[in-house]
Order: C-alpha cells, then structure tokens, then sequence
C-alpha cells in the first residue's frame, strides 16, 4: 500500500551532501511504497513554513530530512495544535542524530528502515515559552556551557559531526563559567544555586553518541533536568569522557531530576541551545505536553 509523505529537505545541510545522498535513496524509499512529495528548504525557518503549509492543506505524513535542526524546524511547522492522525518520520543525512538514538536508530540503514516499515510512537513534545512568543522541542534545551559548545560546534566545527561537538568542548572549557539561572521545578522551591550548565531533556543523547540524560523518556510526560554546578575546569574535563556511558551523573556534582513544569524565576535573555540550533532567547517557562507527537520509528 502506498503511503504519502510531504519530505521536507534540507538542502544545505551537510555542506549540500543532504539534498544529493537523499535523491540517491529516493528511489529505494519509493520502491517501499512511499509516495514523496519533496520540499526542500532554501533558508532558515523555511522547513517550518513548509511543515506548516502541508499541514494546512491537509497532509498528515511527514519526512524531515537533515540533522536534529532541520526535525526542530519541522515540529515547530506542526505544532502547536498538531492533529492526533500526524506521524513525523525522520532521515537523519546532516551532520546530527541524536534524537533518534533513543529509538536506537544510529545509522543510515537503520533511519531507512524505520521510514519505510517502522510503526508511529506517541512522543512528548515539549513547550518553551519566551519573552518574544514560544516554541516546542523534542530533543533539548540547553543553557550555559552547553549553549556555548553549541554555538562553536555549528560555527567552527559542524561539518566534523560529533567529534566536532567533543573539539567544542575541550576548546570552550577555557572560559568556563558559573551564571545564575534560578529555576523553580513543578511550583516547588526556587534554586538558584550557580551552574556550569542547565540542561532540559526530553530524550537522551544530545552531540550524537553523549547520553546527557540518561533516564530520560521520550513518553514519560516528564522533563529530565541536568545541572552540572560550580565544577573546576579540570573536574568538568574529568567528568566529561563519562558522558557517553552517562555515567556522568553523579548526585553530586552533577544531578538528573524529573519535572513536568519549569519556570525560570529571573529570566535572561542567553543563548540556548534547542535540539542543535543555538537561539538568543529570554527562556521563562517550559512544560510537557504529553504524546504530542507521533514519530516512526
């Protein structure tokens, strides 16, 4: 039975390498039964508007081709208000993967597979609202040292992939700081210790391979919250090779806990890094909308 998809590809991504390898896997994708109505992007934001259009006029199956910013985009075209019958596949052919690592889809071969034959999986979404309007994200939201890494990794050192993330850190540790973000988890009391790093996942790996958040779930309508204090340069460099196990959180230094709801108590405008893309944003409120999203894998 043949399926009907709106493929929103982006064409720049992978230094243009996406848009190429995906005419090159066209043809077995439509050999599966799929019917393809290809959308490539020619700017930033423009997979949103193309997601949003579709669903529109009333497609309701949709492929994001490219890495973690190019599946953001398209979230963001499908929701708020996403209809229940929506199923978001992903192609992961830019330089990030690491939303569909919890699905352990780590490869090409397997991203296929998980297109043509792969059953839809009710996935939270989670809502970001900002001094400017709001926004959704099924991957992370990431601020302080995170945000930092990000931002070097898509400037300097994206088209090395994942290592690229790993060169961004060890480059970013020599302007390590502590900022204060207070925060107040599902109306509890506010902490407002100082932190490297605040991190609000929804799945687990962030950077390709590194389980940031390692019990997270992507359905368990819960947000998993990593802070990583007031740790030395020399302790976050220590620390940070146990990040691929995720090992890393210790109860000590750096702990993981659940919420549902997060208010930020003294806003900032920062840079956040929100599923691979860095934004400069003033974050004040995050909540889990639960199931919002139904993913192929």
């Amino acid at each position: 039975m043949t399926r009907s998809f709106v493929a929103i590809v982006n064409a720049a991504a992978g230094g243009g390498r996406c848009l190429r390898r995906f005419e090159q896997l066209r043809p077995t994708l439509e050999a599966r039964g799929l019917s393809l109505d290809v959308r490539p992007t020619s700017r930033p934001g423009h997979a949103t508007e193309l997601a949003r259009e579709a669903l529109a006029a009333g497609a309701r199956r949709f492929l994001s081709v490219g890495g973690d910013g190019t599946t953001f985009e398209v979230v963001n075209g499908l929701l708020p208000g996403a209809p229940a019958d929506v199923e978001l596949a992903i192609l992961p052919l830019g330089t990030g993967n690491s939303f569909l690592r919890d699905f352990q889809v780590t490869d090409e071969a397997k991203a296929l597979e998980a297109v043509c034959s792969g059953t839809p999986h009710p996935v939270d979404v989670v809502r970001m609202e900002h001094a400017s309007g709001s926004l959704h994200y099924v991957n992370l939201l990431g601020l302080g040292f995170t945000a930092s890494v990000g931002k070097l990794t898509n400037d300097r050192f994206k088209a090395l992939g994942p290592a690229g993330y790993v060169a961004a850190v060890v480059t970013k540790v020599a302007t390590l700081d502590h900022p204060l973000d207070p925060v107040r988890l599902d109306g509890g009391p506010e902490d407002a210790r100082p932190a490297a790093m605040l991190v609000f996942s929804n799945s687990r790996y962030t950077g390709g391979a590194m389980m940031m958040a390692p019990t997270a779930d992507l359905a368990d309508g819960m947000l998993d919250v990593i802070r990583v204090g007031a740790l030395s340069r020399l302790a976050l460099l220590q620390q940070f090779p146990r990040i691929f196990s995720g090992t890393h959180v210790n109860g000590g230094d750096v702990t993981e806990t659940k919420a549902a709801r997060v208010e930020f108590t003294a806003p900032r405008l920062q840079p956040c890094m929100i599923d691979g893309e860095v934004l400069m944003l003033e974050p004040r409120r995050l909540e889990v909308l639960p199931s919002a999203l139904r993913v192929l894998a």
